[in-house]
């Protein structure tokens, strides 16, 4: 039997949702190269080169260079980001070029309707973004530096945003943000603290802000993780999350680490 690829519509649909949801503070575009660079935050989602049609194909050599200018201008690395989207002409391209390929991550998604959120306790959402982004720099130990960039984010994303933290002890030790965009929701910075780990929190975290998002009309959650996060992509397919497709990184040789 022949194995189907990714369902490009779909595909389309949740790296759109993606983009909005996780907004980047400069967006460009190069044909259909979505060019996104983000000065405050190092996430490479928000500093990358994603490409959305796998039939633009014209002056590769000259359109890299010029999105090569423009990282640099950010002094950020050169990061070409590969969904099915990229097709198979361009990864070919950036191989012959001695690219490397990293930081595998999986896009999953669940329907709302099967999940098991009777049981949940609601959980109300905090609105204060400054207390949240100190939240979850606590809980993932970043350095203070990084918290602006967090805040101008989740401040920047259009659509409702539920920021969800768990507290023990008198400290965080959970965060979550799940974005309502219409019939989606999206989970991002699902953070458990170190020490805290598989004792349930990230379950029944991801299960408040499924049942927040559900209860406001949300059909559809969807998530991205890393492919070797194995204990994460266990907690989410267990939860019924499947997965839709993936992607990687590329980049230069010469700036590979």
């Amino acid at each position: 039997m022949s194995q189907r690829g990714p369902d490009l519509p779909e595909v389309r649909r949740f790296e759109a949702a993606g983009f909005r949801a996780w907004p980047a503070t400069s967006v460009r575009y190069d044909g259909t190269w979505v060019i996104r660079l983000t000065e405050g935050h190092p996430s490479k989602r928000l500093n990358s080169v994603s490409l959305l049609d796998p039939g633009d194909l014209n002056d590769l050599e000259a359109r890299i260079e010029r999105a090569g200018r423009c990282f640099a201008s950010y002094g950020r690395p050169l990061i070409f980001r590969i969904s099915p989207l990229a097709g198979t002409a361009i990864p070919a391209h950036l191989d012959q070029r001695g690219w490397r390929r990293f930081g595998e991550s999986i896009v999953m998604r669940l329907d709302l309707a099967s999940a098991d959120l009777d049981h949940v306790i609601d959980q109300i959402p905090m609105k204060d973004v400054a207390r949240f982004v100190a939240a979850a720099a606590s809980v993932r130990a970043d350095e203070p530096v990084r918290r602006p960039g967090l805040a101008d984010i989740v401040t920047a994303i259009p659509a409702e945003a539920g920021l969800f933290v768990q507290e023990s002890e008198g400290m965080a030790i959970a965060t979550a943000i799940c974005v309502h965009d219409g019939d989606l929701a999206g989970l991002f910075e699902i953070i458990v603290r170190s020490g805290w780990r598989h004792r349930g929190h990230g379950r029944s975290i991801v299960q408040a802000a499924l049942k927040w998002a559900h209860l406001r009309g949300a059909s559809t959650a969807w998530l991205q993780v890393e492919a070797d996060n194995e204990a994460a992509v266990s907690l989410y397919r267990s939860l019924g999350f499947t997965e839709v497709y993936r992607y990687h990184y590329r980049s230069p040789a010469e700036e590979a680490a």
